[in-house]
């Protein structure tokens, strides 16, 4: 045997060949447009979380062969994605001269032929059977849905007869704006936890979320923006980031409003109590400008839901219940035995060795003793289900156009539900991240395990289908964060630096195809957060398929360093002046970013090098906004931040969302990137300029978001 080569050595020819062959990139441009390559090791690790040896020579050689041969020992592939108005070649392998029939058998029930095209590929040998190869025509006309594909292969001189089947999903070609919004739209952008009310239990609530889809709507906004409504852990602490759940399909209960649900107008005059007395443990918190504790308002909260839950529910109450629970299926059942087990054990890595295999017979005796906690946990999702419809249902009334748009995170938490639910389907010993870019100078590692592109494809994109389709249940629209992670990912082995990682590629035709089916079904709209290092056929592939980009007015910029033109911008995005991984708008005019950077040890270049960058960023910035006659000489940063909301309003950029930060003056960054316990992520509630908390109530009644509200709102013409 050859032994390996030094691991920091780079990779040989031959495990590059072998790394492309399963879809890791050997060769990308970093952010600064120079040639970078993956370490020899990085390739190694990556290839064996895809399960290809390739430590030494002999491995390489063996797994180069072995990846040749493999589609030939496949009928039909795993899953065959099609796009509606387009005929679609499928490859089918079986015995050399063997007779094939092909149907599709359709969602409705019906039956399709599928007719050969020439195929002159030699027969090969595989495992000792002459091998031959055919191609079908999948028709331009089937009907958008999820279809199966099934072969039948005659008896031959290599065997009998026998069938194969494939998941076949045809998905729209393109999705079109919805005729509502008149060609462009306007809303607005909220981290939901930071907007309280009055009545909220420390953190912001879907009744927050109602109230404020209620006055936007009446303002003439067409949506608003949240953060990831997905789970956390159902216990204390709760992991604050929304973009860290240990599930992308279901919600965090901690949105819930108790009052608001249907049984507590039926509780007895003790009970009604025991719930007012939770609620007031953590009132005092809305008015405090302090960082958000959830756990404190999960504790207060989830204190009350048990009364709530434990009066019982009517009869038809009850059924509603048990329609939701089928029609949620296992999923929601598995989730909520992870909560119980969660619950009983604390975070996984305190669970028993036993409890760690999901479909393991003690799990099952676990869940029979559980039973009520797992009613408990599924009857949550069902109460925070029925109130994301009332805030859907209410932003409608208002006239919105799309009215919620959700937020979908990257990935989940690498000990969180989904990962011990299926644990296949994630890639072992990978984290997910970014590489080195302007703004996190040492890369990004997000410490979420990234899916595996073979489960995915072996179980027809399950995993995907189903959170697609419940996060887009109540929502009109769905941003979805890094959408280049659908093209492919960051990956980075266990161990090694956020700057050792290599991009692994994804069936991106079949992943955007399929999150395109469950919008269209959904009637919603997709905006792919495409910021950073993306190729620009990447964005014109969104573009194509009528899927909207994300422009942020401090990003977009010409090649000589200058602010792009308003005309320069796309039509099909989603253009604000900021982001929540930068400081609300007032707080980077002001530098604030760099301040922030510098203090956290996040910088890699000289601090005075970044202040000089930034200050010209923003000479250059307010220069073009007088050129366009929207700035005076001594603005005020009220002026500024108004003019360069109508800036951006002079794109045609189909929908133009303002950040609530901006509209109340708030200074202070959700999220610093590249940090975790360094700064309070996820926890900033909303405040003004001084510091002082702004309420949901009192949001109607503030002047300066009237005043940007109105400045978008005229600069639009509506």
């Amino acid at each position: 045997m050859t032994d390996a080569s030094p691991a920091s050595a780079p990779a040989s020819e031959r495990l590059r060949q072998l790394a492309e062959a399963h879809g890791v990139t050997t060769r990308h441009w970093d952010f600064h447009g120079n040639p970078a390559s993956p370490s020899r090791q990085t390739l190694v690790a990556v290839l064996a979380a895809l399960g290809v040896a390739a430590a030494t020579d002999e491995e390489i050689e063996a797994s180069l062969r072995e990846a040749e041969t493999a589609p030939w020992r496949q009928v039909l592939p795993a899953t065959v994605v099609a796009r509606a108005g387009a005929q679609t070649p499928v490859v089918v392998h079986l015995p050399d001269g063997a007779p094939l029939r092909v149907q599709v058998r359709l969602e409705d029930g019906g039956v399709r032929e599928l007719s050969q095209a020439d195929d002159w590929t030699p027969a090969r040998e595989v495992d000792g059977v002459m091998t031959g190869q055919a191609t079908v025509l999948v028709p331009a006309d089937l009907p958008l849905g999820w279809h199966e594909l099934v072969a039948e292969i005659g008896q031959s001189w290599a065997g009998p007869a026998r069938t194969a089947t494939a998941a076949l999903a045809v998905t729209p070609d393109r999705l079109e704006l919805p005729a509502a919004l008149g060609g462009r739209g306007w809303g607005a952008m909220a981290q939901l936890y930071s907007t309280r009310s009055r009545g909220s239990w420390g953190v912001g609530d879907l009744d927050d979320l109602t109230e404020m889809l209620s006055f936007l709507g009446d303002e003439g906004a067409d949506f608003l923006l949240i953060n990831p409504l997905h789970a956390a852990e159902p216990t204390v602490p709760m992991t604050p980031s929304p973009y860290l759940p240990v599930t992308r399909r279901f919600v965090n209960p901690i949105y819930i409003r108790p009052e608001n649900i249907l049984e507590v107008s039926r509780l007895s005059g003790p009970r009604r109590s025991l719930v007012q007395w939770a609620a007031e443990e953590v009132h005092p918190a809305n008015l405090s400008a302090a960082p958000i504790d959830r756990d404190a308002a999960w504790k207060a909260k989830s204190e009350a839901l048990e009364v709530i839950f434990a009066a019982g529910r009517s009869r038809a109450r009850q059924r509603d219940f048990e329609r939701f629970r089928a029609e949620q299926g296992q999923g929601l059942e598995r989730f909520a035995l992870w909560s119980a087990l969660t619950e009983k054990y604390g975070p996984m890595r305190q669970w028993p060795e036993h409890l760690r295999e999901a479909d393991s017979a003690f799990v099952a005796n676990e869940a029979r003793t559980l039973t009520e906690r797992i009613d408990f946990f599924a009857w949550l999702q069902w109460i925070v289900d029925e109130q994301l419809c009332r805030a859907q249902a209410q932003a409608k009334a208002s006239g919105m156009a799309l009215g919620v748009m959700e937020d979908l995170a990257v990935g989940v938490h690498p000990r969180g539900a989904d990962v011990w639910t299926t644990p296949q389907a994630f890639a072992s010993g990978m984290a997910v991240g970014a590489p080195p870019d302007m703004y996190n100078q040492l890369g990004q590692n997000w410490s979420q395990p990234p899916w595996s592109a073979v489960y995915l494809a072996e179980h027809a994109y399950q995993p995907l289908r189903d959170m697609a389709r419940t996060v887009l249940r109540h929502a009109g629209a769905l941003r979805v964060d890094h959408i280049i992670g659908l093209f492919r990912l960051w990956w980075i082995p266990e161990g090694m630096g956020a700057d050792q990682g290599a991009y692994v590629r994804y069936d991106h035709e079949a992943m955007v195809g399929i999150v395109m089916l469950e919008a269209y079904r959904a009637g919603a709209v997709i905006i792919g957060e495409d910021l950073g290092t993306v190729e620009p056929w990447v964005r014109d592939y969104l573009a194509s398929r009528g899927i909207l980009g994300t422009a942020v007015l401090w990003f977009e910029n010409q090649d000589d360093g200058w602010p792009k033109q308003p005309e320069a911008y796309r039509h099909l995005s989603l253009a604000t002046v900021t982001t929540h991984d930068l400081p609300p708008t007032a707080g980077y005019l002001a530098d604030e970013h760099v301040a922030l950077r510098e203090s956290l040890g996040l910088l890699t270049e000289p601090v005075d090098q970044v202040r000089a960058q930034a200050r010209l960023e923003r000479e250059r910035m307010l220069a073009r906004l007088r050129e366009h006659g929207l700035l005076g000489e001594q603005p005020s940063e009220r002026e500024i931040v108004e003019a360069l909301h109508r800036y951006v309003a002079r794109t045609p950029a189909a929908l133009i969302a303002v950040a609530l930060v901006d509209g109340v003056g708030d200074r202070r960054a959700q999220n610093q990137p590249g940090t975790d316990q360094e700064y309070p992520n996820w926890k900033q509630p909303l405040c003004d300029g001084s510091g002082d908390v702004v309420l949901v109530d009192d949001l109607p009644a503030n002047a300066r978001l009237a005043s940007l509200l109105a400045t978008v709102r005229q600069s639009l013409g509506r």
